[in-house]
């Protein structure tokens, strides 16, 4: 364990933490009098920091500009890089473990569930806004700080895979849900194709677009910033459209092993959908918007195979609490696909309001 002590004194900053947030991926802490955040980055996940923080500086930077430009505050609607002592983005302590600083944005906060359909909507505003300032953004040079990371047809390959491999003998007992993932095979090919060809943008993505990644302003709910910046990539905005609705608009925790309680929500579908294209304005393209309600049941499918994948490999990717947490992971988000399926109509009239 570091010295965190010492590796505040890198950034000419004092230690006087207290443990920050419910984060699963990197360890963070308030530090300096409440006024920083203080992150050991997660190298085993992100195992190249410097093209991490090498997309989150010259994301922040763009943004800052941009921000300023519409007479926002930067300060508290982006986040703000505190560089090292030397003037670096991170610190690499000795034992290899990796350190960043961001400025604290105070009076804000954040949730796991939307306690009302407004929080959602904000947020949906900060989502629709940080694709809408970074649409002429040269998203083709940020680095890939997880590869693949949404190319469906990939996880789709994956898990025909471990349904061959069959490693933990598992295969016979989930022979109902491995048989409705392999009905989607051609719409896994659907987004990385139109990418391809062009069809539609490739843009900036945050790709892990839920509620908590959003500070709300204390006493207003209105969406300040987008957070947890280090799986910005290239990609499409299907991908955090739908990745957001997967779980914004559920009506149980991703885990419920009631499968009658679980649904897709279309008010909550709705508050988010308006949030989003109302700032999204003009930058949204008549293709995009065509295909999200197509992107809300592909990328909670994607996540459901990815869960399905993971229990028959023996559960080596996604933490779990029992033998069968992956398993019903995997019930969870094929039901909201299958009541997505039923739904796709109305989610396109709602779409239809928003966008006349």
């Amino acid at each position: 364990m570091d010295n965190l002590s010492e590796i505040a004194q890198h950034f000419a900053l004092a230690y006087d933490a207290e443990t920050y947030g419910n984060g699963h991926i990197n360890d963070t802490y308030l530090i300096s009098g409440k006024q920083y955040i203080l992150q050991r980055i997660n190298t085993e996940i992100f195992k190249k920091p410097d093209e991490v923080m090498d997309n989150i500086v010259r994301i922040t930077e763009y943004l800052r500009g941009k921000i300023a430009k519409e007479g926002g505050d930067p300060d508290r609607e982006t986040m703000t890089v505190i560089p090292t002592v030397d003037g670096k983005s991170y610190y690499a302590a000795p034992s290899g473990s990796c350190y960043r600083v961001y400025k604290f944005i105070s009076g804000a906060v954040s949730y796991d569930i939307a306690e009302n359909p407004n929080q959602l909507y904000q947020a949906a505003r900060a989502f629709g806004k940080f694709q809408r300032l970074l649409s002429d953004f040269p998203a083709d040079g940020l680095f890939e700080t997880i590869p693949q990371f949404h190319d469906t047809f990939k996880r789709f390959n994956d898990l025909k895979n471990s349904v061959s491999a069959d490693v933990m003998r598992r295969a016979d007992s989930v022979k109902k849900e491995i048989d409705f993932a392999m009905r989607f095979e051609e719409e896994t090919k659907l987004i990385g194709s139109l990418l391809e060809s062009g069809a539609i943008p490739m843009r900036v993505t945050h790709n892990d677009t839920k509620l908590n990644n959003v500070m709300l302003e204390e006493g207003t709910d209105r969406g300040l910033c987008v957070i947890d910046l280090d799986t910005v990539m290239p990609g499409s905005l299907l991908y955090d459209f739908g990745d957001a609705l997967r779980t914004g608009a559920a009506t149980a925790a991703e885990d419920e092993k009631d499968l009658d309680k679980v649904g897709f929500d279309l008010s909550l579908f709705e508050a988010f959908t308006k949030g989003f294209l109302e700032e999204m304005g003009t930058s949204i393209t008549e293709k995009e918007i065509e295909l999200l309600p197509f992107s809300a049941k592909i990328i909670t499918y994607e996540c459901g195979i990815r869960f399905l994948t993971d229990y028959l490999s023996g559960d080596t990717y996604f933490k779990t609490k029992y033998p069968e947490h992956n398993l019903d992971r995997t019930r969870t988000q094929f039901k909201l696909v299958s009541d997505i399926e039923k739904k796709m109509s109305e989610m396109t009239s709602i779409i239809g309001k928003y966008t006349k």
